[in-house]
């Protein structure tokens, strides 16, 4: 996998996890639930890459 694709989905679990904290300190549990699934889809993406790595080698 690229290392921009890599990178792109830490950025997306980052922007997740600041969302969370927004959310979580304005008391929009709206905005906190979408950063924690931003979050958790980007830690997916990453598990996925590394998977998928683990094959190529």
């Amino acid at each position: 996998m690229s290392i921009s694709k890599k990178a792109a989905h830490k950025a997306e679990a980052v922007k997740g996890g600041a969302k969370k904290a927004v959310g979580r300190a304005t008391g929009d549990r709206a905005l906190e639930a979408e950063g924690r699934g931003d979050q958790i889809k980007g830690d997916a993406k990453q598990a996925g890459a590394k998977v998928k790595d683990a094959f190529k080698h």
